[in-house]
């Protein structure tokens, strides 16, 4: 089987994390992208092309893994969309191929299904869909059993012709792309091609009832931590580690390569703690929180259901549902803010728009290589950018933009 990987957009949504392209974010020490192509073993890939952008960061990171699989990089210079970036790969395409997002780490699931249905209906061309409450919102698909007869997107209020929505995976064939090049080039010109396939060619549908995680948001993060951690985190205490008297650890917690913890701290899984990581005395971590390599929470620190990604210090303070990229430093004293007042749904301001997060614990997300200074509060759903400086005693309650000095 052959797959194609897309990693080359520029995630705006995903600010303020996207200074790299957003499956390079780590959990347990691995890439989004890793478990991604680890999935697609399962169903016997054995050939890779990974589209990535003009930074070439993609293949930089992989090459620290050995991936078993024949791989091509392919590089689509500027954002077009994912047609162009499927055309770019086309001197490598075999008869048919497997389309995912690189941060669709369940996608080996999703080409099962889609194969299976290949092989059962014969057809060419495959596509994945999920049920929506909220049908105007997305590209959804005509169908007359598992046949489809159009995508309209985003249809009005009333005039769905279904519920079912068209998720970015597919199964195509190596001809889509002379129904690519039939059609005019802008940012969806994918969705055009893939309207005239439908209409002059028999495509099938798979319908899922299975959790589709996706990364639209920063906040989404949590949700694929969440899964990663439920699914492949184990216990495990290396013997480098210096864990001091009075330490408690309870549940299931991995600790690695040379991490030092000190007297009368908590560790509280799930929870993962990356090699050369630091927990300072009667510091506090628990519930689902990932510290990449060379973390350092200081004494006296809480850390919650929370994301650092490498090289993130921190000294005493409260950290919840946030997420700091890496290089990050974090002023004594500071306080993320979780949970409204009231207790209601936290939104957070995205491309000035605001949008409903759908959760009621959310605090600050914070670009890489941002400082903080010390007693700064920072409000739920707060976005801050890379590369920022935050003056001290500061309460911080609306976005800051990247490599602002903000005092």
């Amino acid at each position: 089987m052959q797959a194609v990987i897309l990693a080359a957009g520029q995630s705006s949504r995903f600010w303020p994390l996207n200074s790299r392209h957003k499956s390079l974010l780590k959990i347990m020490g691995r890439p989004l992208i890793w478990y991604t192509i680890e999935g697609l073993k399962w169903v016997e890939t054995n050939d890779l092309v990974i589209i990535q952008g003009s930074k070439k960061d993609v293949e930089e990171e992989l090459k620290n893994y050995n991936l078993g699989l024949n791989t091509h990089y392919v590089i689509q210079e500027t954002s077009k969309g994912m047609g162009d970036a499927v055309f770019q790969a086309k001197d490598f395409l075999k008869e048919q191929f497997f389309v995912s997002n690189a941060e669709r780490i369940d996608g080996g699931r999703y080409a099962e299904f889609l194969f299976g249905k290949q092989k059962s209906s014969g057809v060419n061309l495959v596509l994945f869909g999920i049920q929506t409450d909220k049908p105007w919102l997305f590209g959804i698909v005509d169908l007359d059993g598992d046949k489809v007869k159009d995508i309209i997107e985003k249809p009005k209020k009333g005039k769905e012709p279904s519920d079912i929505r068209v998720i970015g995976t597919y199964l195509l064939p190596k001809n889509f792309l002379d129904y690519y090049k039939r059609v005019s080039e802008h940012q969806y010109a994918f969705e055009d091609a893939l309207s005239l396939y439908i209409k002059e060619n028999d495509v099938r549908i798979v319908i899922t009832q299975m959790e589709v995680p996706s990364l639209k948001y920063p906040w989404d993060l949590f949700r694929t931590n969440k899964l990663l951690m439920d699914k492949f985190l184990r216990t495990e205490i290396k013997k480098s580690a210096q864990i001091s008297k009075n330490v408690v650890i309870e549940g299931n917690v991995y600790i690695g390569e040379n991490v030092r913890i000190f007297e009368n701290a908590v560790i509280k899984g799930p929870c993962y703690i990356g090699d050369n990581c630091v927990i300072g005395n009667n510091s506090l971590i628990r519930e689902y929180t990932n510290l990449e390599k060379d973390v350092l929470i200081g004494a006296f620190a809480e850390v919650t259901r929370c994301i650092f990604q490498e090289d993130v210090h921190t000294h005493s303070g409260y950290f919840g549902d946030s997420i700091f990229e890496k290089g990050c430093r974090l002023g004594a004293g500071t306080i993320t803010a979780n949970v409204k007042i009231n207790r209601g749904e936290i939104k957070s301001v995205v491309k000035g728009e605001k949008i409903n997060t759908g959760l009621k614990s959310l605090g600050v997300i914070v670009g890489e290589n941002t400082k903080i200074g010390i007693h700064c509060s920072l409000m739920p759903g707060i976005l801050i950018g890379s590369n920022c400086m935050i003056g001290p005693n500061l309460v911080v309650s609306e976005n800051i933009k990247d490599n602002i000095t903000f005092k």
